[in-house]
Protein backbone atom coordinates (compact mmCIF):
# COMPACT_ATOMS: atom_id res chain seq x y z
CA UNK A 1 0.00 0.00 0.00
CA UNK A 2 3.06 2.35 0.82
CA UNK A 3 4.73 1.56 -2.67
CA UNK A 4 0.84 2.21 -4.53
CA UNK A 5 1.11 5.64 -2.40
CA UNK A 6 4.71 6.72 -3.02
CA UNK A 7 3.98 5.37 -6.74
CA UNK A 8 0.77 7.72 -7.10
CA UNK A 9 2.80 11.08 -5.56
CA UNK A 10 5.70 10.78 -7.68
CA UNK A 11 3.28 10.15 -10.97
CA UNK A 12 1.41 13.46 -9.48
CA UNK A 13 4.70 15.46 -9.29
CA UNK A 14 5.70 14.40 -13.07
CA UNK A 15 2.16 15.07 -14.41
CA UNK A 16 2.32 18.73 -12.73
CA UNK A 17 5.99 19.27 -14.20
CA UNK A 18 4.66 17.77 -17.66
CA UNK A 19 1.56 19.93 -17.49
CA UNK A 20 3.70 23.42 -16.22
CA UNK A 21 6.23 22.12 -19.31
CA UNK A 22 3.46 21.58 -22.36
CA UNK A 23 1.87 25.15 -20.94
CA UNK A 24 5.46 26.85 -21.46
CA UNK A 25 5.89 25.55 -24.80
CA UNK A 26 3.07 25.61 -26.49
CA UNK A 27 1.50 28.81 -24.45
CA UNK A 28 -1.79 28.51 -24.49
CA UNK A 29 -4.53 29.46 -21.69
CA UNK A 30 -2.67 30.29 -18.71
CA UNK A 31 -1.00 33.24 -17.80
CA UNK A 32 1.64 33.86 -14.90
CA UNK A 33 0.05 34.34 -11.10
CA UNK A 34 1.89 34.64 -7.88
CA UNK A 35 0.08 31.09 -7.11
CA UNK A 36 1.33 29.62 -10.52
CA UNK A 37 2.73 26.37 -8.73
CA UNK A 38 -0.49 25.97 -6.77
CA UNK A 39 -2.31 26.07 -10.27
CA UNK A 40 -0.24 23.04 -12.09
CA UNK A 41 -0.46 20.82 -8.75
CA UNK A 42 -3.75 21.14 -8.54
CA UNK A 43 -3.95 20.31 -12.79
CA UNK A 44 -1.67 17.68 -12.16
CA UNK A 45 -3.41 15.86 -9.35
CA UNK A 46 -6.47 16.09 -11.08
CA UNK A 47 -4.75 14.46 -14.40
CA UNK A 48 -3.28 11.69 -12.13
CA UNK A 49 -7.08 10.93 -10.89
CA UNK A 50 -8.75 10.96 -14.33
CA UNK A 51 -5.69 9.32 -15.43
CA UNK A 52 -5.87 6.08 -12.64
CA UNK A 53 -9.91 6.17 -12.70
CA UNK A 54 -10.82 6.72 -16.27
CA UNK A 55 -7.63 5.36 -18.53
CA UNK A 56 -8.55 1.92 -18.27
CA UNK A 57 -11.92 2.00 -19.31
CA UNK A 58 -11.35 4.07 -22.08
CA UNK A 59 -8.48 2.26 -23.10
CA UNK A 60 -10.88 -1.28 -23.63
CA UNK A 61 -13.47 0.66 -25.06
CA UNK A 62 -11.42 1.93 -27.87
CA UNK A 63 -9.41 -1.62 -28.55
CA UNK A 64 -10.39 -1.61 -31.82
CA UNK A 65 -9.09 1.73 -32.72
CA UNK A 66 -6.01 1.18 -30.92
CA UNK A 67 -5.44 -2.52 -33.00
CA UNK A 68 -6.38 -0.58 -36.01
CA UNK A 69 -4.27 1.79 -35.67
CA UNK A 70 -1.39 -0.29 -34.66
CA UNK A 71 -1.80 2.10 -30.44
CA UNK A 72 -1.64 5.70 -32.37
CA UNK A 73 -5.29 5.74 -31.13
CA UNK A 74 -3.29 5.90 -27.83
CA UNK A 75 -2.06 9.35 -28.74
CA UNK A 76 -5.47 10.67 -28.65
CA UNK A 77 -6.90 9.18 -25.89
CA UNK A 78 -4.00 10.66 -24.15
CA UNK A 79 -4.93 13.90 -25.29
CA UNK A 80 -8.70 13.53 -24.31
CA UNK A 81 -7.51 12.71 -20.88
CA UNK A 82 -5.72 16.13 -20.53
CA UNK A 83 -8.24 17.84 -22.28
CA UNK A 84 -10.75 16.70 -19.47
CA UNK A 85 -8.58 17.36 -16.89
CA UNK A 86 -7.77 20.75 -17.91
CA UNK A 87 -11.56 21.48 -18.10
CA UNK A 88 -12.04 20.62 -14.35
CA UNK A 89 -8.65 22.30 -13.42
CA UNK A 90 -9.12 26.22 -12.50
CA UNK A 91 -6.79 28.57 -13.92
CA UNK A 92 -5.46 26.59 -17.28
CA UNK A 93 -7.16 25.86 -20.67
CA UNK A 94 -6.38 24.21 -23.66
CA UNK A 95 -7.55 23.41 -27.22
CA UNK A 96 -7.84 19.54 -27.95
CA UNK A 97 -5.37 19.50 -30.18
CA UNK A 98 -3.11 20.95 -28.26
CA UNK A 99 -3.88 18.60 -25.49
CA UNK A 100 -2.56 15.86 -27.45
CA UNK A 101 0.38 17.42 -27.72
CA UNK A 102 0.47 17.99 -24.25
CA UNK A 103 -0.63 14.09 -23.68
CA UNK A 104 2.79 13.76 -25.78
CA UNK A 105 4.68 16.17 -23.74
CA UNK A 106 3.73 14.22 -20.46
CA UNK A 107 4.07 10.94 -22.01
CA UNK A 108 7.94 11.78 -22.81
CA UNK A 109 8.15 13.55 -18.96
CA UNK A 110 6.91 10.50 -17.07
CA UNK A 111 9.17 8.07 -19.45
CA UNK A 112 12.26 9.54 -19.08
CA UNK A 113 11.96 10.45 -15.59
CA UNK A 114 10.49 6.98 -14.71
CA UNK A 115 13.41 5.32 -16.16
CA UNK A 116 15.75 8.10 -14.39
CA UNK A 117 14.29 7.24 -10.76
CA UNK A 118 13.84 3.57 -11.56
CA UNK A 119 10.28 3.27 -10.92
CA UNK A 120 8.79 0.71 -13.28
CA UNK A 121 11.61 -1.60 -11.38
CA UNK A 122 10.68 -1.36 -7.95
CA UNK A 123 8.63 -4.53 -7.89
CA UNK A 124 11.28 -6.99 -9.91
CA UNK A 125 13.56 -5.91 -7.60
CA UNK A 126 11.81 -7.41 -4.59
CA UNK A 127 11.60 -10.13 -6.35
CA UNK A 128 15.36 -10.73 -6.96
CA UNK A 129 16.09 -10.23 -3.22
CA UNK A 130 13.81 -12.36 -2.22
CA UNK A 131 15.32 -14.89 -4.46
Amino acid sequence: MRDQLTSFLIRWLLNSLGLWLAVKLFGTGYTETPEGVTVFLVAGFIFSVINALLKPMIVILSLPALLVTLGLFMFLVNGFLVYISLKLSPGVSMTFWNSVLTGIVISLVNYILSNVFDLHNTGTKKKEIAS
